[in-house]
């Protein structure tokens, strides 16, 4: 028999933990002996590591509180599950770890197709204040929706892949130092407003879930950019209403 303290130091946990879980009803509480002190057997030792292994995979004290009143199949259906959400969970912490790296090597965390396409915008001709801009608005989506991302990139990729729509794309791009009531802009606005008709049709292009404000927050980082490029937007937002 052994006292609280060498119970703790042997399992590895505080004396004030086990005396939460004495409190909350996960380990039952000696009673005292002749001397006045709790005395601890192996069994409270066995019962105590599956409650701190329980703990230490994110199980609430009041979820493991159920478990050790459970029947032995439930137990073990239960942490079947507990082993599975573990799992999902070691997944994402190594996407994000992945991330981390990526970021401390200076590198965008964007899928790799992504990062291949942005080095041919410089290429075809587009600003190196483009690429730069692009390459923070996709990590911008990729982060936020995940799920819509690659559609959207996709999309746009097949767009810059025909030659008479990347020319559209190249003409943004040398826009952007053009004063606001410059014509170009309103024939650029015609042009780029035909193009997206003729592709789509009477559809929309690709977007995120309807409710998101990302794409506003976006628009607004591009428009905030270039005077020129605000009135462009307000151009083409007005042509494709009517």
């Amino acid at each position: 028999m052994i006292t609280i303290g060498q119970l703790a130091r042997y399992v590895g946990v505080s004396i004030k933990t086990i005396r939460v879980y004495h409190d909350k009803g996960l380990l039952p509480e000696p009673e005292r002996d002749a001397s006045g002190y709790r005395r601890y057997g192996a069994d409270d030792a066995i019962d105590l590591i599956k409650i701190r292994t329980l703990a230490e995979a994110g199980v609430p004290l009041a979820r493991i509180r159920e478990l050790r009143s459970a029947t032995d199949e439930d137990y073990q259906r239960a942490l079947g599950e507990i082993d599975d959400e573990l799992t999902a969970r070691i997944r994402s912490l190594r996407a994000v770890q992945k991330r981390l790296r990526l970021l401390a090597a200076g590198q965008p965390a964007l899928p790799t197709e992504v990062g291949a396409h942005l080095e041919h915008l410089a290429d075809w001709g587009f600003s190196p204040r483009w690429v730069e801009l692009q390459r923070d608005l996709w990590i911008l989506v990729f982060a936020t929706h995940p799920d819509h991302a690659i559609a959207l990139f996709h999309d746009q990729a097949q767009s810059l892949s025909d030659p008479a729509l990347r020319q559209l794309f190249l003409d943004y791009d040398h826009a952007h130092d053009l004063v606001p009531d410059d014509p170009r802009l309103d024939d650029l606005a015609r042009r780029i407003v035909e193009a997206t008709r003729e592709r789509y049709g009477p559809g929309s292009p690709p977007e995120l879930d309807a409710t998101s404000e990302i794409p506003a927050l976006i628009q607004g980082t591009v428009n905030a950019s270039s005077p020129a490029w605000q009135r462009l937007d307000t151009l083409i937002r007005a042509q494709l209403r009517t």
